[in-house]
């Protein structure tokens, strides 16, 4: 009973945070399943199917409170599903001996990309509008290539995709969020679909799996109220530490560390995060003082239909 309560808190707080930022649960969840002793493979499969509630009920919160643009769920949405369902048949492929290290890296990886693209953003700041690259030819290779790593890594969507998107055009941040938060449900039907024909429904802890998406269903209209509101630096940075601390361990393993060596480079590593936590709350705070941060996109007076097409270029 405690283990599920546990499960569904951590549904919550992932949920909470992926619908605010576009981006966390999957990789949040993963690591906290491979902590806890699970296969790569079934932990992973254990995550995309508690987001089959929680993306569904994602996606619906983000469309009722106007934070979906549907050109851009269209064009990403069945990309994301067909690399989604590849990722889940090579990962399924995988030996749990050769899936964990490959697994802890590939979250790393991810993990150190959200740290960066949040620490190096000058607090309040949006992407610049001279050269919106969501067209019809980015948006496809994208969202295949986040379905692919979302689903080998046990997440990676929303690190990939909205981390592209928010870094390439003037889209509003809530309209990016909302959007890859409702394509994401197909990507998560579709990995799932993998898991099953890879790995069958055998090994799978249902209560487990019940109790995460219990957790992230409730945090999911709270999240979408967020979305664009929250200070992204701190807890894209505080997110990324998070991922980079629970799956150090393992990757140190791949090149041989061990022994009170790599309980020394975790220390440091662990350490450097949270300095960099701390630095980046205080950038913003100074920035808040300031009055350097941008006012939410909520507050903007443009209607969202006469936002520009995204096969149009910004003049």
């Amino acid at each position: 009973m405690i283990d599920h309560l546990l499960s569904a808190l951590a549904g919550f707080g992932a949920q909470l945070v992926d619908g605010a930022l576009g981006m966390g649960y999957g990789i949040t969840a993963t690591s906290l399943l491979l902590t806890a002793g699970f296969a790569p493979a079934l932990a992973s499969a254990s995550v995309n199917f508690a987001q089959l509630g929680t993306t569904l009920t994602s996606g619906a919160s983000h469309w009722r409170v106007g934070n979906v643009d549907w050109r851009i769920v269209r064009r990403l949405a069945l990309p994301g599903g067909i690399g989604s369902l590849v990722g889940a048949m090579v990962l399924s492929s995988l030996s749990t001996a050769a899936a964990r290290p490959v697994m802890a890296v590939l979250l790393i990886v991810l993990g150190a990309g959200v740290i960066l693209r949040f620490a190096t953003r000058r607090p309040g700041s949006q992407p610049a509008g001279a050269a919106w690259a969501a067209q019809r030819r980015f948006l496809g290779p994208l969202g295949l290539v986040g379905g692919f790593v979302n689903a080998t890594g046990g997440g990676g969507w929303g690190p990939v995709v909205t981390s592209a998107l928010l870094s390439t055009g003037p889209v509003p941040p809530r309209k990016v969020i909302g959007s890859v938060s409702a394509s994401e449900f197909v990507v998560t039907v579709c990995a799932s679909v993998g898991f099953v024909l890879g790995l069958g429904l055998t090994g799978l802890q249902w209560g487990t799996i019940l109790a995460l998406m219990l957790g992230g269903v409730l945090a999911a209209p709270i999240a979408a109220l967020l979305a664009g509101r929250l200070p992204a630096q701190i807890l894209g940075v505080t997110v990324g530490t998070l991922i980079v601390a629970l799956n150090l361990g393992p990757a140190l393993a791949v090149i041989g560390v061990a022994g009170p060596l790599a309980q020394l480079l975790h220390l440091v590593t662990i350490a450097g995060c949270l300095v960099l936590v701390a630095i980046t709350a205080t950038r913003h705070a100074v920035a808040v003082r300031r009055g350097d941060v941008v006012v939410s996109d909520r507050e903007e007076s443009e209607p969202a239909s006469s936002a520009r097409p995204l096969n149009e270029p910004v003049g």
